[in-house]
């Protein structure tokens, strides 16, 4: 690799890591014989930033110029810091000279917009169809599809890569355009909506004509910045709602707002970005994608904020005591489902369990719930529920100070481990 090369990866790749709406391929791409690397659902190679988030091992922004003057992104035009560029086939050769040294597994691409939306765009496109064409890679690709660029290079792009995703950065379009006033929402929801009808499409056809070809078979993503603006926490988890039941999104990514451009006085003034709330929107994603719960369920006009002492599951059942105890042996699989403590797999096995007996507590056990929780929030064959007649925040108090004493032990029993180990040196002779 030579020195401009090598320089140009060192500030681009530092500048990708606000990107966070990257994760496991979800697709199979399978290889040719004479073809190199593969695609596959179980998901590529991760790396672990400094302020932990989770990314992927080959994650580039093809350059960071940028036309666009975004209160929030550290990019942003007026911003004085190193700038560079790749050219297509730079991403290319650093892709496939780290994919034979098998320091990655897949790319992850996205851009600052240089001139227009379009010629970033088909750079971008240019990057991808070079690596599937003349090196027969294989693997997985995610590609950033630029707001505003034509349709023909968003179909094209979704043609070559496993998946698109289009960031929507901020929740509602007033605030959009308080902070990046030379972006529009339509120029976000369009290509969302393009890419969703083309996935459709590409399916529909996949299964009457078996080569058909397929389209960004991986979904696509969006990112959405929490903490720049006074949204709450219920619009924020209503409009990701919305997306996965109107766009058909795999993920929204949730991205506490990092103070990068503190000069700037349209922004919130924080020290440190909110990861607690960040964390807690990411737990209120996972209660509606796998545990059935709808978004209105989760926060109420009257509560439009989530509790960054409790996880969302729990602060719904301290807010709906009314429901609850639940008696396992009768309850329907989605009011098991909302019982803390209980997980997706742990109400599926009391569904098929209690077909062949009435379930008691030393069961519950054997399934795997965590009765140190959930024992407030059941009954069941002989187990009044000791939950029954607390008030919301009593219990609430009760187990916070159970969770508290649990992490206490783990770090009393880590520190004795660590104080007792005594290092075997080699005897010299």
């Amino acid at each position: 690799m030579n020195e401009s090369v090598h320089e140009k990866l060192k500030i681009l790749s530092d500048a990708a890591k606000y990107d966070v709406s990257c994760a496991s391929s979800g697709s199979n791409r399978a290889n040719s014989s004479k073809g190199i690397g593969s695609g596959v659902a179980c998901g590529i190679c991760h790396s672990f930033t400094e302020d932990g988030r989770c990314v992927s091992l080959f994650k580039i922004l093809m350059t960071n110029n940028c036309i666009y003057d975004c209160a929030y992104c550290i990019n942003r035009r007026t911003n004085d810091r190193p700038r560079a560029t790749f050219t297509a086939q730079e991403i290319v050769d650093l892709t496939i000279g780290f994919y034979r040294r098998n320091y990655i597994e897949g790319l992850f691409l996205s851009s600052g917009v240089i001139k227009s939306p379009d010629y970033t765009m088909e750079r971008m496109v240019l990057v991808a169809k070079k690596l599937r064409k003349e090196e027969n890679y294989n693997g997985y690709i995610h590609l950033k599809a630029i707001p505003g660029a034509s349709r023909e290079l968003i179909h094209e792009a979704g043609i070559w890569a496993d998946r698109l995703s289009v960031n929507m950065e901020i929740p509602t379009e007033p605030n959009l355009k308080k902070l990046a006033p030379e972006k529009n929402y339509p120029d976000i929801v369009t290509p969302m909506g393009q890419i969703r009808d083309s996935i459709l499409v590409a399916k529909e056809e996949r299964q009457k004509y078996r080569k058909a070809p397929r389209f960004a078979p991986a979904g696509q993503s969006t990112q959405l910045i929490v903490g720049a603006t006074p949204e709450t926490d219920r619009q924020i988890i209503l409009l990701s709602s919305g997306l996965y039941k109107k766009q058909n999104l795999k993920r929204v990514y949730f991205s506490g707002y990092l103070p990068v451009n503190s000069y700037d006085e349209r922004l919130p003034a924080i020290n440190r970005p909110p990861l607690v709330r960040e964390n807690r929107l990411y737990q209120s994603d996972w209660l509606m994608r796998f545990y059935h719960f709808k978004a209105e369920e989760i926060l109420s006009d009257d509560q439009p904020f989530l509790d960054l002492d409790v996880d969302p599951k729990l602060g719904f059942a301290l807010r709906n005591m009314h429901l609850f105890p639940v008696d396992i042996n009768r309850a329907d699989y989605e009011m098991i489902l909302r019982i803390p403590g209980v997980g997706v797999q742990s109400a599926q096995k009391i569904i098929l369990a209690r077909k062949h007996r009435r379930l008691n507590s030393l069961h519950l056990k054997k399934l795997g719930i965590v009765m140190k929780r959930a024992k407030y929030f059941i009954t069941c064959n002989e187990l009044p529920s000791p939950g029954m007649g607390w008030e919301p925040q009593r219990l609430k108090h009760k187990l916070l100070c159970e969770m508290n004493s649990k992490y206490k032990k783990s770090l009393d029993t880590q520190l004795k481990l660590f104080t007792d180990f005594k290092p075997v040196l080699p005897m010299l002779h």
